[in-house]
């Protein structure tokens, strides 16, 4: 019988590599189809041809560089473990099937307006499903990375249970370390000394830290509530890995409307959207993350959604704009300003 492991392992690559070659192919797909407009329709030579090309990279690259890394990948578990801050797979993903995707949505297009010499020509609205496809296999491709260190069958271990395990190894180790120590250093043994309640404990005697006082939040141990109330990091992570990414999304959705793709602000919102998803290279714990998010998304997001207001009026939400703005403010701020000594007295809200 097939374990559940191997069976979890199959799906998982499955899922990764459609998510992989697809998007690819969808979109040169749309671009043969509007290529194919500007020569004989019924012709369908050129159209044939360059989806055969398409075939034939997503072919040739998976062959040659994502079979290849998978294999060495699991062959060699010691190779995995040196990779510290960024994953292979995902930087394969976003190189190899993001800017590609990217590249020809640009020249859906721009092939046309070479063509005709108008833009009127062009549709009023592009087609959303080939851009929503490609971030979506990204996406789908992210989740899998993060699900693989977890089971998908059982509850989530708690987090009073892992605590109580690590502080228990702990404890087991520093008890063998002593004895350790013990055999090598013998020391006579001596007699318990009692403990002085009237001296304070070193840790009591120093400065308190000071607490922060938040609203309370309630706890249920029983009943329709209790059920409610549960909260699983396997679930977790479906929720927060789109949310993540709705900012992107957002900017690469305004470049379907007309004023913007008809123009050359195409460029820079399909520019601008591929740098932000370079974020994904990294792994969710990097220290970097944080600041690599204000440096490649929200900053450069700021200037372009203004630029667009200011330009073509409010094609992009004011609401993006000020995200935007307020997260690069308050990155700056309470981890750059507060060091200085204006901003450095710690403040304890009463209410």
């Amino acid at each position: 019988m097939t374990s559940g492991r191997i069976i979890k392992l199959v799906v998982f690559e499955l899922l990764e590599f459609a998510a992989f070659s697809i998007p690819t192919i969808a979109i040169v797909e749309q671009f043969a189809t509007a290529y194919q407009r500007t020569r004989h329709e019924h012709e369908k030579t050129y159209y044939w041809l360059i989806v055969s090309c398409s075939i034939a990279y997503v072919a040739s690259v998976s062959l040659l560089i994502w079979v290849p890394i998978k294999v060495l990948l699991f062959k060699k578990r010691h190779l995995s473990k040196k990779i510290k801050g960024w994953r292979p797979i995902m930087m394969m993903c976003v190189v190899l099937t993001t800017l590609p995707s990217f590249s020809f949505s640009i020249a859906v297009t721009e092939i046309q307006k070479n063509v005709n010499g108008s833009t009127d020509v062009l549709p009023d609205t592009l087609p959303d499903l080939p851009v929503s496809l490609v971030l979506t296999s990204l996406i789908v491709v992210d989740i899998i990375e993060k699900l693989r260190i977890y089971s998908l069958r059982g509850k989530q271990m708690s987090d009073e249970n892992g605590q109580v395990h690590v502080t228990t190894l702990q404890q087991i180790k520093t008890v063998m370390d002593q004895g350790k120590q013990n055999e090598g250093n013998p020391v006579p043994p001596q007699p318990a000394k009692r403990t002085q309640l009237s001296q304070p404990p070193v840790a009591m005697t120093q400065s308190p830290v000071p607490e922060l006082a938040g609203p309370q939040e309630p706890s249920f141990q029983s009943g329709i509530l209790r059920t409610m109330s549960r909260q699983d990091v396997r679930a977790d992570i479906f929720l927060w890995s789109f949310l993540l990414w709705s900012d992107t999304v957002e900017m690469v959705r305004v470049a379907g409307h007309q004023a913007v793709y008809k123009s050359d602000w195409v460029y820079p919102v399909y520019i601008f959207s591929f740098i932000s998803l370079l974020r994904m290279i990294f792994t969710p714990q990097n220290p970097l993350l944080h600041s690599l998010g204000i440096l490649l998304q929200d900053l450069p997001f700021i200037f372009v959604r203004l630029a667009l207001i200011i330009d073509l009026g409010t094609i992009t939400p004011i609401l993006g704009l000020c995200k935007n703005v307020l997260v690069t403010l308050s990155y700056v701020y309470f981890n750059y300003l507060t060091k200085f000594k204006i901003f450095s007295t710690f403040e304890l809200s009463s209410f």
